[in-house]
C-alpha cells in the first residue's frame, strides 16, 4: 500500500485527490502507457505527440540537444499530453549530458576528491536550476554505486569512490541539492554496481557481497538517500546472491535473477527492509542483461509485476506495448499491481507540483540560466580543488617553460561516445595548445621506428627534450569491457621508458587507475575530467601557480606494490 502522505511524497489533500480522480478517469491503456517513459533524440512534433496522444506515456527522456530544440520537445509534450510528464535525463556530471550549452560541473569522483559536501551539493543545485530551466523535472543522478573494481568498465569516475561512508555523504548533499530546486533524484543502480568487473549493460552482472557486507555498504548508501527523501531508485540488471538466498531460502541458481527482475530484492529488501516508498525505475531495459535472463515477451510485464513501477524505454515500441498488455491479459501483471505502480507515477508528478502548474519553457529564459556566471564559477571550483596529485617525483615540478622548454607529448585518446560523465574528445590537442601559448616547445609523439636492432637511438629521446608528458583520456564506456592503455607498435613504441633518463609526468584525464599500466612513473595526477575548466586548473597546478588540493576518493595504486614505486 502506497503512503502519500509519507516520504517521499508528502502529498496534501487537493494532491492526493488528484492522483485517485486521475487514476480513476484512466483506460486500462492509459494506465499501461503511464509505466512507460520512453526517449526522444528529436523535437518533431509528430513523434511527440504521437508518444502523448497514441501512447499516453508516463514520462519521456531527453537525449542530448540544443536548448532550443530541448526546450521546443518539452512544450510540445506538455502541452499535448493530457497528464502531466515526467521529463527525464541523465545529468551525471551537469546539465550538458542533456542540453549542448549547459554547465558541465564536474564528474561525481571530481566532487569526492573535491572531499567537500557542500561543494557537491552547490554542483547539483546548478545541474537543478539548468534542468528545470528546459522543463527537465527527473534526474537519473546520482550513481549511488561503491567503484570497489578498478577493473569495472563502467562505474569508474561515474562514482563518488570506493568508501561507503563517503559515498552516502555525498549522494545525500547531492540528492538533497537537485531536490532543493524543484528536481526529482533517482539513486542508481540499486542493487550496487561496482564489485563485477563486468558491465552490466552486456550481462546481467553479480554483487557477490555477503548480506552483511551488503548492509554496511550499498545498504548505507540506500538507507542515506532514502532518509534524505529521494524521490525515486533506478534499479540495474545486476544480482544479489547473497539477500536472494537469505530472501529465499532454497531458491536455486538458475531462479537467481537480476535487480530489474527480482521480487525479493524490489520489494522485501527495498521497500520492506530499506523503507523506500518513492517510485522505482527500471534501468534501460534493452540492456543485455535483461535480455539474457528471460525472454521479451516474458521480461517486459515481469518488470512492472516484479516491482519496478516504470519501465524504461523499449527495443521496438509496438511490440513492447503489446507485451505489456499481454502480460496483464494473461494475469503476469495483476491489476493491483498495475494501479500501485500508476499511483507512484502520478504521486511523483504531484509531488513536483505538476498537478497544478506545468509551465512551458522558454528558450529566453533558459538562455539566462545556461550562461550564469555564478554556474561557472561552481564548475571552476570542482576543477581547482579535485584535481589530484597522486604521487610525485622529488623535484620534478613544478613545469615551466624556463625548466622544461622542450617538451615530448604522448596523447592516449580514444575519442568515442562515452556514458556517464561527459569526457570530451580533443582534450590531450587542447591541453597541448594551453601549453603552447604559455611557452612551451611541444613536439607530439608520432608512433613509428624499427624492430630489435633497428630502433633510433635513446639518445634522439634524451638529448632533444627536457620532460615527456603523458596526457590520457581514456574514459569508461560501455561496449568496452575493459579500461586498460592500448600501446603503439612497435614493441609498445610509446610505453614510458624514457621516465629514469627524462623527467616524465603522467596525466589522466578520465580514469584514475591507469598507474596499473604505468607503476614506475613517478609524478602521476588524476583529473576526473576534461572540460576546459579541468584543462585550465590543470595547467595553474603543474606550472605552480596553484597547488594541488585533491584526495583520491580510490586507490589509485590499484592495490599493486609496483605502482607505489
Amino acid at each position: 500500500m502506497t503512503d502519500l502522505t509519507a516520504a517521499p511524497f508528502h502529498l496534501d489533500l487537493d494532491a492526493r485527490a488528484w492522483v485517485e480522480r486521475t487514476l480513476a478517469d484512466m483506460t486500462d491503456e492509459q494506465k499501461l502507457g503511464q509505466l512507460f517513459c520512453l526517449i526522444t533524440y528529436t523535437s518533431d512534433p509528430g513523434y511527440l505527440q504521437y508518444l502523448t496522444r497514441g501512447l499516453h506515456v508516463g514520462g519521456v527522456m531527453l537525449r542530448t540537444m540544443p536548448a532550443e530544440e530541448a526546450v521546443s520537445a518539452v512544450g510540445i509534450l506538455q502541452e499535448s499530453a493530457a497528464v502531466p510528464l515526467l521529463i527525464s535525463a541523465n545529468l551525471e556530471g551537469g546539465t550538458s549530458q542533456t542540453v549542448v550549452e549547459a554547465t558541465h560541473v564536474g564528474s561525481n569522483m571530481a566532487l569526492a576528491a573535491a572531499a567537500d559536501p557542500d561543494l557537491a551539493r552547490d554542483a547539483a543545485r546548478v545541474i537543478a536550476r539548468e534542468a528545470r530551466s528546459v522543463g527537465i523535472n527527473w534526474a537519473f543522478t546520482p550513481v549511488a554505486d561503491i567503484d570497489l573494481a578498478f577493473r569495472n568498465p563502467i562505474t569508474n569516475t561515474r562514482t563518488f569512490g570506493s568508501d561507503a561512508q563517503r559515498v552516502a555523504d555525498l549522494s545525500t548533499a547531492y540528492i538533497e541539492g537537485l531536490q532543493s530546486e524543484g528536481l526529482a533524484a533517482s539513486a542508481k543502480h540499486f542493487p550496487g554496481d561496482g564489485v563485477d568487473e563486468r558491465d552490466q549493460h552486456l550481462l546481467a552482472s553479480v554483487n557477490t557481497m555477503s548480506v552483511e557486507e551488503w548492509d554496511d555498504t550499498f545498504g548505507r548508501v540506500y538507507r542515506a538517500a532514502i532518509d534524505a527523501g529521494v524521490k525515486s531508485v533506478m534499479v540495474g540488471h545486476i544480482m544479489l546472491p547473497a539477500y536472494t538466498r537469505a530472501l529465499r531460502p532454497g531458491i536455486t541458481d538458475e531462479q537467481i535473477m537480476p535487480g530489474i527482475v527480482a521480487e525479493e530484492l524490489l520489494n522485501d529488501l527495498l521497500r520492506d527492509r530499506l523503507g523506500f516508498n518513492g517510485l522505482i525505475v527500471s534501468d534501460s531495459t534493452t540492456m543485455a542483461g535483461l535480455a539474457t535472463v528471460l525472454p521479451r515477451s516474458r521480461a517486459v510485464p515481469e518488470v512492472i509485476a516484479a516491482g519496478c513501477d516504470m519501465f524504461l524505454f523499449t527495443k521496438n515500441l509496438e511490440e513492447d506495448y503489446a507485451f505489456m498488455r499481454a502480460g496483464l491479459r494473461d494475469g503476469v501483471l495483476t491489476r493491483e499491481r498495475l494501479d500501485e505502480a500508476v499511483t507512484r507515477i502520478l504521486a511523483l508528478k504531484a509531488s513536483l507540483g505538476l498537478h497544478e502548474s506545468n509551465p512551458v519553457p522558454s528558450v529566453d529564459a533558459a538562455r539566462g540560466v545556461l550562461t550564469s556566471p555564478e554556474h561557472r564559477e561552481v564548475e571552476a571550483q570542482v576543477a581547482r580543488r579535485s584535481i589530484t596529485l597522486v604521487k610525485e617525483e622529488s623535484g620534478v615540478l613544478p613545469l615551466t617553460p624556463e625548466r622544461y622548454k622542450r617538451i615530448l607529448v604522448h596523447g592516449l585518446e580514444a575519442g568515442g561516445s562515452p556514458i556517464g560523465q561527459g569526457a570530451r574528445a580533443g582534450a590531450v590537442e587542447q591541453f597541448i595548445d594551453r601549453l603552447t601559448a604559455a611557452g612551451h616547445d611541444v613536439t607530439v609523439f608520432q608512433p613509428g621506428g624499427g624492430w630489435e636492432g633497428l630502433a633510433a637511438p635513446t639518445t634522439d629521446i634524451t638529448d632533444s627534450y627536457d620532460l615527456i608528458l603523458y596526457l590520457a583520456n581514456l574514459s569508461t564506456r560501455s561496449n568496452q569491457t575493459v579500461v586498460r592503455i592500448e600501446w603503439a607498435e612497435p614493441m609498445g613504441a610509446n610505453v614510458p621508458t624514457y621516465l629514469t633518463s627524462v623527467p616524465t609526468v603522467f596525466v589522466s584525464f578520465e580514469n584514475p587507475y591507469h598507474l596499473f599500466d604505468v607503476p614506475r612513473v613517478r609524478t602521476f595526477i588524476n583529473a576526473y575530467g576534461s572540460s576546459p575548466a579541468v584543462l585550465d586548473s590543470l595547467l595553474e597546478a603543474l606550472q605552480g601557480r596553484a597547488e594541488f588540493v585533491g584526495a583520491s576518493p580510490v586507490d589509485a595504486f590499484c592495490g599493486r606494490w609496483d605502482t607505489r614505486l
